[in-house]
C-alpha cells in the first residue's frame, strides 16, 4: 500500500474512535510516554508486547525533538492499521502543531505544506484519553475540568479542555489551578484530587513531563517518559486489566 493511501485508511479507522477510549476488562494493556522520534524505543516495545493478551496504548507526542520523528510516526501509523484493535494512538501537544504552534518543532518545520495539511487531519482525529473499570485514566498532560468523564467525547480541538489534555503539567504543589507557564496550565493536588473524585477514577497515567515525578499524589498521578530525546531512562507501564487498581503499587513501571 501506499503512503497516501495509508494515510487516508487510518484516517477512517481514527474517525470511527471516540475521543474517549474504553479499554477492554481483560488482558494486559501497556502504557507508553512520549517516544519523540525514539524509533528504537518504539520497535522494542512492539516486538516485546504485540501479542495476546497485551495491548498498547501510546500517550502522544510522537514527532519532533528525536532524529526518527517520520520514521516513528510511519511506523506507528502502519501498526494503527494492521493491528487497530490492539494499538491505540492518543493525541499529544506534538500532534497539535497545526491548532497551537510550538517551538522546537523539527519534524513539522521539515514537512511541505501539503504534507503538513495530511498530519494535521490525521491526528486532529486522534483520541483524547483511554479509560477502564477497573480504575484508571490515561492521557498525555492534565485532567480536563468537566462534570463528567463521558463529556470529554464532546471536547472541541482548541479548547480550554483540549489545552489542558495535551498541554497541562502537573506540580507537587497542595493547590488548584496555580497558572500558565509559557503556554502550559499548571495544576496542584487539590485539582487532580477534585476532578479524580468527578470521574471516580484511582490513578492517572500520564506521560509530557520529562522530569516529573514518576509517582505524586499518593502515588496516584503516575508519569513515564519512553524516549532518550530528553532523559537516558525510557519507562512504561503494566496494567492487568483483569484487577482493581487503586494506586502506583498495583501496576508495573518497567524500563525498557
Amino acid at each position: 500500500m501506499n503512503s497516501e493511501k495509508l494515510l487516508n485508511e487510518v484516517k477512517k479507522i481514527l474517525e470511527k474512535e471516540p475521543r474517549l477510549i474504553q479499554l477492554p476488562p481483560e488482558g494486559k494493556v501497556i502504557f507508553v510516554g512520549d517516544t519523540h522520534g525514539d524509533l528504537d524505543a518504539t520497535r522494542k516495545l512492539v516486538e516485546r508486547y504485540l501479542k495476546k493478551p497485551y495491548r498498547i496504548v501510546f500517550l502522544g507526542d510522537y514527532v519532533d525533538r528525536g532524529t526518527q520523528s517520520e520514521e516513528n510516526i510511519r511506523y506507528l501509523i502502519e501498526l494503527k492499521y494492521r493491528h487497530p484493535g490492539e494499538i491505540f494512538l492518543l493525541m499529544g501537544n506534538h500532534e497539535g502543531y497545526m491548532i497551537k504552534e510550538f517551538y522546537p518543532a523539527n519534524f513539522w518545520e521539515s514537512l511541505l505544506r501539503e504534507e503538513k495539511e495530511t498530519y494535521g487531519q490525521l491526528f486532529s482525529n486522534l483520541p483524547l484519553c483511554a479509560t477502564s473499570k477497573n480504575g484508571i485514566l490515561a492521557l498525555h498532560g492534565a485532567l480536563p475540568d468537566l462534570e463528567s468523564i463521558e463529556e470529554i467525547n464532546r471536547i472541541k480541538l482548541g479548547d480550554l479542555n483540549w489545552d489542558r489534555i495535551v498541554w497541562g503539567d502537573f506540580v507537587e504543589e497542595k493547590a488548584d489551578i496555580i497558572g500558565d507557564f509559557y503556554g502550559r496550565p499548571q495544576f496542584g493536588q487539590i485539582y487532580f484530587e477534585r476532578i479524580m473524585d468527578k470521574f471516580q477514577k484511582n490513578i492517572l497515567i500520564r506521560s509530557h513531563q520529562p522530569n516529573a515525578p514518576v509517582m505524586m499524589f499518593n502515588k496516584r498521578c503516575i508519569t513515564i517518559f519512553t524516549s532518550h530525546a530528553y532523559i537516558p531512562i525510557r519507562t512504561i507501564v503494566v496494567v492487568d486489566m483483569e484487577k482493581e487498581v487503586k494506586s502506583g503499587e498495583d501496576i508495573i513501571i518497567e524500563r525498557i
